[in-house]
């Protein structure tokens, strides 16, 4: 067994293989870049290391001289990043160092898209029609498409998690999706490499976990139900899944160690599948992560096994203590992601300080923040993961829900408002899933109306402290019997009573002119406006009332700019686009019009809202 292992990533998954390497006596080395210095993950380790080159945890010769450099006999290379890299695992088996995770050969047949497709069709194993030849230029990625039909479907042969991802539904579209797709995966994955699938409309997303020995043993552990989805990246999680009946679930696990023997397989693996939503045994198979899932916690769950510990153990060259009649499944584990991101706003990835964070009990929580973490745009916005585990469905989902009430996070706009009520959607609670649902529900979903009661409070958070000078505050006191003070709450004139008690399950932080309340088991935010800076809004007029402007929907970076200032645009044309944590964001034009400005230039780095270009309407 390993005495060392230098984990290759970041956040939540560095921080949840180190309580595993703890528990089993091994040393845990963490690696992080400059923007990561405070990260919690960071002091979480025994010994950290600096990553100060620009490729950060891209850069395999910087990994493999901190892993020489530490004594690490095992690197742990989690997911994303270089988790399914051929290249780093070779390096590291040059340098001596033992990969947790499959060999160089296999992540080249399986953890490239396009050569696993091709793998699963000469094995015979059902895939989703498509293109997926190596090294297509642009001309014959549209050809492709062309040839797919509409809606097709732009995957990263080298990506996950969704990035880089681009739905074309009409040829118009095709040139731009390319541009976008080729962007984020060359940015996420350090290569542009692009498929091309036919796109399937309300399927389900299904996968199976396999575990493979260098013996020769593989079993599978079950599936998971990973359909409710936006942006194709998941959201919520289940094991085992609702939808199959025994003989389609038989039949999908057998077919994922079937896959995973004819490659010779090793370590843990997913095969995930595109499944007919009134059809379970006409799945299809549509990649093989081969490295660890960010849901694995639902099947460690359900079958009371420790993949990271199982993954340590089969690098080190231990056979597998079970076969599959040694695997079972009991009760039912949903997991909900909990992403920097605003759901009112298309999800996009919000960003700030976390003025105050407090996990739910009585559930798992695999968290990379805490209070005091700065949120930014340049990796994944998930910012947690709670999962629950039940004695069925129902059991889960109810503690899930009840989880999510009960979670602080104050300081930046998370999505666990939403969770928390898409749990409780009626096609949700039926297992009536597509991997569409999540983007119906959010077009009509709105958070829970404040009441008076919660704006009082958000109010008694706006309160001068007792050191301060009343008479120099321009805001409502007044004299006379209890002084009050007046503020404007989302809009709303708010007076409280300066000696009003706050209740004791209410939590308020201040940060950046906003108040943040945990209250009657939401988080909110309220924009805070006092009465003389109302009335000096009133009057003030920017001169621009017919201008449209494109405003940053999220902190982030500048990667197109197609438009100059006098350039005539049309309705739905592209003026820029802004990228954050590996997603790209174009901003259209409403209308006709002409560039009237232009406030940004390619590479600069943005902040919410910020005005980046202006055009005028062109009247008829």
């Amino acid at each position: 067994m390993f005495d060392t292992v230098l984990i290759a990533n970041r956040g939540e998954i560095a921080a949840r293989i180190m309580r595993t390497l703890g528990r089993m006596s091994i040393e845990s080395v963490a690696v992080f870049t400059p923007a990561d210095a405070h990260m919690p993950f960071v002091s979480l380790a025994d010994r950290a290391l600096p990553l100060t080159s620009p490729g950060g945890y891209l850069d395999i010769d910087a990994l493999v001289h901190a892993a020489l450099a530490s004594g690490s006999q095992a690197v742990h290379p989690g997911y994303g990043f270089l988790s399914e890299n051929a290249a780093f695992a070779r390096a590291c088996a040059d340098a001596g160092i033992a990969f947790i995770g499959a060999p160089a050969p296999v992540l080249e047949r399986m953890g490239d898209k396009i050569a696993a497709k091709l793998t699963a069709i000469a094995a015979g194993v059902p895939v989703v029609p498509g293109r997926h030849e190596p090294g297509m230029d642009d001309a014959s990625l549209a050809a492709a498409i062309d040839e797919v039909g509409f809606p097709a479907l732009l995957k990263p042969s080298a990506g996950g998690g969704g990035k880089g991802m681009v739905v074309v539904r009409h040829a118009l579209e095709i040139d731009e999706a390319i541009a976008s797709a080729r962007r984020v995966a060359q940015g996420a994955f350090g290569d542009e490499t692009l498929l091309v699938e036919r796109y399937v409309d309300r399927p389900r997303h299904i996968e199976v976990q396999v575990l493979a020995d260098h013996h020769g043993h593989v079993v599978h552990l079950g599936e998971r139900e990973c359909t409710l989805q936006r942006r194709h990246q998941k959201v919520v999680e289940e094991a085992p899944s609702p939808f199959l009946d025994n003989e389609s679930r038989d039949a999908l696990c057998a077919s994922a160690v079937r896959l995973a023997e004819s490659v010779g397989y090793v370590g843990a693996g997913t095969v995930e599948y595109v499944v007919p939503g009134d059809d379970p045994s006409g799945f299809a198979f549509l990649e093989m992560n081969t490295r660890l899932q960010v849901e694995h916690p639902v099947t460690e769950a359900v079958t009371e096994l420790d993949l990271v510990e199982w993954q340590i153990r089969i690098a080190a060259g231990e056979p597998l203590g079970f076969d599959q009649e040694g695997v079972h499944v009991s009760g039912h584990a949903i997991e909900a992601r909990v992403y920097a991101e605003d759901p009112g706003r298309s999800f996009v990835p919000t960003g700030g300080t976390l003025l105050a964070w407090s996990p739910p009990g009585g559930v798992r929580v695999d968290s990379g923040v805490d209070v005091g973490v700065r949120v930014g745009s340049d990796y994944d916005p998930m910012l947690a993961k709670v999962i629950a585990h039940g004695a069925d469905r129902a059991d889960a989902l109810r503690q899930l829900r009840a989880a999510l009430s009960s979670t602080v996070a104050l300081g930046v706009t998370t999505n666990i408002a939403f969770v928390h009520d898409l749990l409780a959607d009626e096609d949700v609670i039926k297992g009536n899933l597509d991997t569409g649902l999540v983007d119906r529900f959010a077009a009509s979903w709105q958070p829970d109306e404040v009441t008076d009661e919660v704006r009082h409070w958000a109010a008694l958070a706006c309160r001068p402290e007792p050191r301060d000078d009343p008479w120099r505050e321009a805001d409502g006191w007044r004299l006379g019997g209890a002084t009050e003070f007046t503020v404007d709450i989302d809009g709303v004139p708010t007076s409280v009573a300066s000696n009003a008690a706050m209740p004791d399950d209410v939590i308020a932080c201040r940060g950046d002119g906003d108040v943040w309340l945990h209250a009657a088991g939401t988080n909110r935010r309220f924009t805070v406006t006092r009465p003389i800076d109302r009335r000096l809004r009133a009057v003030r007029d920017d001169g621009h009332s017919g201008t449209w402007h494109a405003r940053s929907p999220m902190p982030g970076a500048i990667v197109a700019l197609p438009v100059g200032v006098g350039d005539a645009v049309s309705a739905g044309e592209t003026v820029v686009v802004v990228e954050a944590m590996k997603m790209e964001h174009a901003l259209r034009a409403p209308a006709d019009g002409v560039v009237t400005a232009v406030m940004a230039s390619v590479g600069d780095q943005v902040r919410l809202d910020e005005v980046l270009v202006h055009v005028e309407p062109v009247t008829a």
